[in-house]
C-alpha cells in the first residue's frame, strides 16, 4: 500500500517476424513499459523496426489529414474490448510491414484526391467571394445608364475618370475642374464619399491632377467583368455565380460519393494503425536485433508476470525466451514506480505528484498525506456548520470537478468533527458544548496541542527518512546523518528535555544524554563526510551541526500555525458577530450569512494552503525525494480497438 509494486526487469527474445505481435500483446494487457538496454547495443547492432517506423509515420500523417478532410465524426467510435475480457487468442494480429506499405500507398492516393477536392473548393469559394465583391461594386453604377466599357476605354478627344471623393469636397472640386473644361457628374454616394465621373478634353491630365489630389480623389479601376452596361454586367455576374454554386454542389456530391466508398476501409485502416502503434513505440525505444533474433527490454510489475507469460505462450508458443530479474541496486533510480490507489484517492495523489513521484522502493506518502491533510484541515478550520457546507459542496461537485469530491468531503467532515471538539456551529460558541476546549478561551493549551502534533509529525517523517535511506542501501546516512537515527535520537532527547524543563523546571538527565549522543554522532559524521583544510572542515561541521539542531526547533515551532489558525478561525467569527450585533434583526442575519460565506471562501482557501505548506516543507522535504519516474505502460489508446486496462492493474 505504501510503496510501489515490486518490479521485474524483462528481457524478451523473439523472432524479428514475431516482434510486432509480441508488442501488441504487451500493449493489450497494459502491464509492460519498454526501456532501452545499453548493455546490448554492441552485441545487437541492428534496429529492424526502422523501416516499419518510417512507413508508419508517413501513413499516420496521411491518415490524420484524410480524417480531418472527411471528418472523424463520420467514422464513429471503434468498438472497444477490454483486455481483461479477451483471451490471448482473441488479440488481433499486428499489421505487417507489407500491410503498412499498402495502407500508406492507398492513403497517399486518397489524400491526393482529397487535396484536389480541397483545391477545387478553395478555388470556387474564392471565385464566389470575388463575384460577390464585383456585384457589390456594381451597385454603385446602377444609376448610370451607360456602357461602362465606353467609360473605361481611351477616346480620341475626351478623357473620362471614375473615382470617389469626400462629399464635403464636391463643390470645391467641381469648380476647380470646371476651370479646366471638365464636367463632374455624381452618380452615387455612400459612407460620406461621392462616386463621380469626371469628363473633359484630352491632354489636360496635368492641369487637373493637383485639384483631384487636393480634394482626396481616389481613382476606381473597373474590373473586366464590369465593362458592360450595368444591367448586362449584373446579369452576367449572376449567371457566373450560379455556375460557381453548381460547381461547388458537384464538388460536395463527389466528396460524399468518395467518402461513402472509402469509409469502410478507412475504419479498417484506422484500427490497423492503432494495432501497429505498440511495435512502433517498441522499435523507437528498445528493440535491438542480430540476424533473425530481436530483444525487447523493459519493466513489469511482479504480480503481472504470469499473466504476460500466459499470453506469450498462447500466441508465440515456444518461439520466445523470457528472462526476468529484480532490479539491480544501481538501477533503483531508473526503475519506474507503479502505484495503486482507489478512485477516491485521486485528488490526494495529484497533490503528491505535484511535489514529485516516489522513487522505486521509496515510501509512498500519498496515504499518509491524505490522512494528515484532512486531519490538519479540521484542526485549523473546526466548525460543525461550515464543515458540513464544505462536505455538501463536495457531494455537489460534477463534471471534471467531481475528481476533487473526496478531498472536499474529507476536509468538510474533519472540520465538522473538530467543530464538536471546539463547540463551534457557524461561529456560535454557546449552542454546542465543546468536547474539549474552545481555542479562543484556552489558546495556551491549543498551542501546546499543536506542538505535540508537530513533534509526532516530525518523528514520523524522521522514521520514514530512515526507512527510505535503508531501502536505497545508504545505511550510514540512515544511521548517522541528521536526517537518520542519530537525528531522531537528538530530537527526541531534546523534546524530552524541554518537556522536563517545562513541567519540572529542569532539563532532565536522560533527555540531555540522548540529545548529546545524537548531536555527537552527527558532528562526527559531518567531520568524516567533509573534506578540506582543518579550519574549513571545522567551520563546515559547526555550521551544519548547528543547522541540524536549529532546523528541528524551527520545524516544530512551524506547527504552532495549526493552533494559530484555529484561534484565528474563532476570532474571525467573533468579528462577524460584532458587526452583526450592531445591526437590526434582518441585517444581523444577513451579516452572519455573508460573514460565514467569506470565512468559508477566504479562510478555507488560506487554511488549505497552509496545510499543504506544512505537508510539503515540514514533511515531504524531510523524507520524500520525489525523484522517481512514473510507470507508463505500453498500451493501446482509449479510442483503439482494445481499451487499455492499465488503470485497473497498476
Amino acid at each position: 500500500m505504501f510503496k510501489p509494486l515490486r518490479m521485474q526487469h524483462v528481457s524478451l527474445w523473439v523472432l524479428n517476424s514475431d516482434a510486432p505481435q509480441a508488442s501488441l500483446l504487451l500493449a493489450t494487457y497494459g502491464v509492460f513499459t519498454p526501456e532501452k538496454s545499453l548493455a546490448w547495443e554492441r552485441d545487437l547492432p541492428e534496429t529492424p523496426g526502422d523501416r516499419y517506423v518510417e512507413v508508419f509515420a508517413e501513413a499516420n500523417a496521411r491518415l490524420g489529414k484524410v480524417l480531418e478532410h472527411y471528418g472523424t465524426a463520420a467514422l464513429g467510435a471503434p468498438a472497444a474490448a477490454r483486455a481483461d475480457e479477451l483471451s490471448p487468442e482473441q488479440v488481433p494480429e499486428a499489421p505487417t510491414l507489407a500491410q503498412l506499405q499498402e495502407w500508406n500507398a492507398w492513403l497517399g492516393e486518397l489524400w491526393n484526391a482529397a487535396s484536389r477536392c480541397e483545391e477545387d473548393k478553395r478555388r470556387v469559394t474564392e471565385a464566389l467571394e470575388h463575384n460577390a465583391s464585383l456585384r457589390n461594386s456594381l451597385e454603385h453604377f446602377k444609376k448610370l445608364d451607360i456602357d461602362l466599357a465606353w467609360l473605361a476605354r481611351p477616346k480620341r478627344f475626351l478623357q473620362t475618370r471614375i473615382g470617389t471623393v469626400p462629399e464635403a469636397n464636391l463643390a470645391r472640386l467641381g469648380e476647380a475642374l470646371e476651370l479646366s473644361g471638365f464636367l463632374l457628374e455624381v452618380f452615387d454616394a455612400q459612407d460620406g464619399r461621392a462616386y463621380a465621373v469626371a469628363i473633359g478634353p484630352i491632354g489636360k491630365a496635368g492641369e487637373i491632377r493637383g485639384a483631384l489630389d487636393a480634394a482626396g480623389w481616389q481613382e476606381i479601376s473597373l474590373e473586366p467583368e464590369l465593362l458592360a452596361h450595368p444591367d448586362k454586367a449584373r446579369e452576367e455576374l449572376e449567371k457566373a455565380a450560379e455556375r460557381l454554386r453548381q460547381e461547388a454542389h458537384s464538388c460536395d456530391l463527389h466528396h460524399r460519393e468518395v467518402m461513402g466508398k472509402v469509409m469502410d476501409r478507412l475504419v479498417e485502416v484506422r484500427k490497423g494503425m492503432a494495432l501497429a502503434e505498440p511495435y512502433v513505440r517498441i522499435s523507437a525505444e528498445t528493440l535491438r536485433a542480430r540476424g533473425g533474433l530481436a530483444l525487447i527490454t523493459g519493466w513489469i510489475p511482479e504480480r503481472e508476470v504470469d499473466r504476460m507469460r500466459q499470453a506469450l505462450d498462447a500466441r508465440l508458443a515456444d518461439r520466445y525466451v523470457l528472462q526476468l530479474r529484480p532490479p539491480y541496486a544501481s538501477e533503483l533510480d531508473s526503475v519506474p514506480s507503479a502505484m495503486r490507489y482507489p478512485d477516491w484517492m485521486g485528488p490526494f495523489s495529484d497533490l503528491v505528484r505535484n511535489y514529485g513521484i516516489p522513487r522505486y522502493g521509496e515510501f509512498d506518502p500519498t496515504w499518509l498525506f491524505a490522512g494528515s491533510f484532512v486531519l490538519m484541515f479540521g484542526m485549523m478550520f473546526g466548525d460543525i456548520g461550515q464543515g458540513l457546507v464544505i462536505a455538501a459542496a463536495g457531494f455537489a461537485l460534477a463534471g471534471r470537478a467531481r475528481r476533487f469530491r473526496s478531498l472536499f468531503i474529507g476536509a468538510g467532515f474533519s472540520a465538522t468533527a473538530f467543530g464538536f471538539v471546539y463547540g463551534s456551529l457557524f461561529g456560535f460558541e454557546t449552542i454546542v458544548e465543546p468536547l474539549w476546549i474552545s481555542p479562543l478561551h484556552d489558546p495556551v493549551r491549543m498551542l501546546e496541542a499543536a506542538v505535540v502534533w508537530g513533534v509526532g509529525f516530525i518523528t514520523v517523517t524522521q522514521l520514514l527518512t530512515i526507512y527510505n535511506r535503508l531501502a536505497a542501501a545508504t545505511v550510514s546516512r540512515a544511521l548517522f546523518d541528521a536526517g537518520g537515527l542519530a537525528g531522531l535520537v537528538l530530537y527526541l532527547g531534546a523534546v524530552a528535555g524541554v518537556y522536563g524543563l517545562a513541567t519540572e523546571g529542569r532539563f532532565g538527565l536522560a533527555g540531555g544524554i540522548a540529545a548529546g549522543i545524537g548531536l555527537g554522532v552527527i558532528v562526527v559524521w559531518n567531520w568524516l563526510e567533509n573534506r578540506g583544510g582543518l579550519g574549513e572542515r571545522l567551520l563546515t561541521v559547526i555550521i551544519e551541526s548547528f543547522e541540524s539542531v536549529l532546523a528541528f526547533f524551527a520545524n516544530t515551532l512551524s506547527f504552532m500555525r495549526v493552533a494559530a489558525f484555529s484561534i484565528n478561525h474563532v476570532a474571525l467569527a467573533l468579528a462577524v458577530f460584532t458587526i452583526a450585533n450592531s445591526l437590526d434583526t434582518a441585517g444581523r442575519w444577513v451579516a452572519l450569512v455573508i460573514g460565514n460565506l467569506i470565512i468559508l471562501a477566504l479562510e478555507g482557501a488560506i487554511v488549505a494552503i497552509q496545510v499543504l505548506r506544512l505537508e510539503y516543507y515540514e514533511g515531504f522535504s524531510r523524507f520524500f525525494s520525489g525523484g522517481g519516474r512514473p510507470f507508463v505502460p505500453l498500451a493501446l489508446g482509449k479510442k483503439d480497438t482494445i481499451d487499455s486496462p492499465q488503470k485497473r492493474h497498476t
